[in-house]
């Protein structure tokens, strides 16, 4: 049979001449039994490309083009790096006119206004977590420009997938700080009825899938998401955000490499702040950062300062035009610095100085950098500035005031929103815990739920 094959093959080129001209795609070998000994190539079949014929790599896993008879070994040291785009420098000027994103006053004051109250409500929640008032809290310190930057230059329609440092991309969408606070304090008004760790945030109104305690899952999730708009060509595109530290996840890898491979509309954020919990960096990765990594996936990259929101906007707005006109991803990574803990059960002070805090706090925050900016052009000034500071505390007092005199959820709720109606096993499991407390009615505070009717 092998002989026989053979011999049919010689046969073949025997009556083409041409064969250098021929494709060697699978298609071609169908082909030729059907055309048999005509003397005449077939039209549809394309040249071989020029570098089957010259001596060059031709393997399918690799782009290079070139070959070497130098033995060398590529290092990660020998460039200086992805450069960081910014539009302001620390003293909040532009510095090419050409970037500068030619922002409204309304705009960029509306920035501003989110940015400071995010830094508030902040304060706030995280005594009353030091109060013993609620669980858990994690503060957003320093990163201020990473979330509204890059909310505001998207669609309010996208869809965003956070980690657990998002807070103030909800605020700019309208999810309002009373909502915060509900959640948070897990009271009757929280959306998920108090079933989830504070700072958990989600919201299906302004398209903010809830976020989730483990590490990274957002991420696999999101090219899903971004694969289903490609799909529907619905002229969106899929945001998620997750920290250098989550970048370390095999989800992370497969994420990108999907995302990738299936050219999926999604932005991939990375906000590189320095630190995972209590790891720094350079015992997180030796590589340059996380923009490094787009090229291996074979995705665009960019590396931007986050403590500047033009740069934050103006990156993210490009990025998006790329990913929606091109359905492909994109990854973003936002240097900036955590000022404050990891969260309420982190001290960061055994792993980094008080003096490295001070400096970021002191020299480059984004706060600061937009207030010079809108001083500059004489939006802002001294007693806006007070005046501000004190109606946005009103704002943030009113909204923790009366989310903490609200009941607690009905504890049946607990069973629900998994199951269209709710299972015989999941419903015995509710009767024995009814049955529990009202024996021991004493230990539990039922006053403090809602409708508890056992």
């Amino acid at each position: 049979m092998i002989m026989a094959s053979i011999c049919r093959a010689l046969h073949i080129l025997k009556h083409y001449r041409c064969a250098e001209t021929w494709s060697f795609r699978s298609t071609s070998v169908i082909a030729t039994k059907r055309w048999k000994t005509s003397s005449v190539p077939p039209k549809h079949t394309a040249p071989i490309k020029q570098s089957y014929i010259e001596d060059r790599p031709q393997f399918p896993g690799s782009k290079t083009r070139s070959w070497s008879e130098k033995l060398e070994f590529t290092q990660p040291d020998i460039y200086d790096g992805i450069p960081v785009y910014r539009v302001m420098n620390r003293e909040g000027k532009i510095l090419d006119q050409s970037q500068d994103p030619q922002l409204s006053q309304e705009m960029v004051t509306n920035m501003y206004r989110k940015m400071t109250l995010l830094n508030t409500m902040d304060r706030v929640l995280y005594e009353s977590q030091r109060q013993g008032r609620i669980s858990f809290y994690m503060t957003n310190f320093g990163e201020e420009a990473t979330h509204i930057g890059s909310a505001a230059a998207l669609n309010d329609k996208d869809l965003v997938f956070g980690q657990y440092r998002e807070a103030g991309v909800l605020l700019w969408r309208g999810f309002s700080l009373y909502n915060c606070m509900s959640q948070c304090y897990g009271n009757v008004d929280d959306a998920a009825h108090g079933r989830q760790m504070p700072v958990h945030y989600g919201s299906r109104e302004f398209n903010f899938v809830t976020i989730s305690s483990p590490l990274g899952t957002q991420l696999p999730q999101a090219s899903g998401a971004a694969y289903s708009f490609k799909r529907a060509q619905n002229g969106l595109c899929v945001m998620c955000y997750f920290g250098e530290g989550a970048a370390s996840e095999g989800d992370a890898h497969a994420a990108l490499n999907f995302a990738a491979t299936l050219d999926c509309p999604v932005l991939f954020f990375c906000r590189n702040n320095g630190y995972a919990i209590s790891t720094p960096t350079k015992d997180q990765y030796r590589g340059d950062g996380i923009a490094a990594r787009g090229p291996g996936y074979g995705m665009a990259a960019v590396r931007v300062d986050g403590n500047d929101v033009f740069a934050m906007y103006n990156v993210t707005k490009e990025a998006r035009k790329l990913a929606v006109e091109g359905s492909r991803p994109i990854l973003i990574e936002a240097m900036t610095y955590r000022l404050g803990h990891h969260s309420t059960s982190d001290d960061s002070t055994v792993y980094r100085s008080v003096d490295e805090v001070n400096y970021w706090d002191k020299q480059d925050h984004p706060i600061s950098r937009l207030r010079y900016y809108m001083v500059n052009k004489g939006w802002w000034n001294d007693d806006m500035e007070k005046e501000w500071m004190k109606e946005s505390r009103k704002q943030v007092m009113e909204a923790f005031q009366k989310a903490e005199k609200k009941k607690k959820p009905n504890p049946e709720l607990m069973f629900s929103d998994v199951y269209d109606e709710v299972p015989l096993h999941l419903k015995r499991q509710m009767e024995e815990m009814k049955g529990h407390v009202s024996k021991y009615r004493e230990y539990y505070p039922l006053d403090n739920f809602e409708k508890w009717d056992s």
